[in-house]
């Protein structure tokens, strides 16, 4: 192998590394159990680069809006899934969207970009 080879693969390796950790090895903001107003479990989410927060405690039979604020234009983040509670929006940029939904079981749940490279968990509580 020359030194030019050489070079190319362990730039390579470094670059895999890199975007394993941004991808999913990023630290987790997360976020202590939600206020509860007006009968609801309210949360503001900004995308950017990824959900923030992206972790997210709630409690069960109670309603929550999770409230999303895009602010990159990447194509990535034009949309969040919920699959477990069978929700989806587009996300227009620099707009709110509201996601309301009564998680009725306790556990932990995912959503996610349409892309799935977007992750946070909304975690569900008795």
């Amino acid at each position: 192998m020359t030194w030019d080879q050489i070079l190319v693969t362990i730039s390579s390796f470094f670059l895999i590394a890199l975007i394993i950790k941004f991808f999913w090895m990023k630290p987790k903001n997360s976020q202590p159990n939600i206020a509860v107003t007006d009968g609801i479990q309210k949360q503001l989410i900004i995308v950017k680069g990824g959900y923030t927060p992206d972790t997210i405690s709630v409690q069960k039979d109670i309603p929550v809006r999770l409230t999303f604020r895009r602010e990159e234009n990447a194509s990535c983040s034009e949309m969040v899934v919920l699959p477990d509670f069978e929700k989806s929006e587009k996300l227009p940029e620099g707009k709110e969207i509201n996601i309301d939904f009564t998680p009725s079981q306790t556990g932990e749940f995912e959503f996610t970009c349409q892309m799935g490279m977007y992750r946070g968990k909304l975690l569900v509580s008795a």
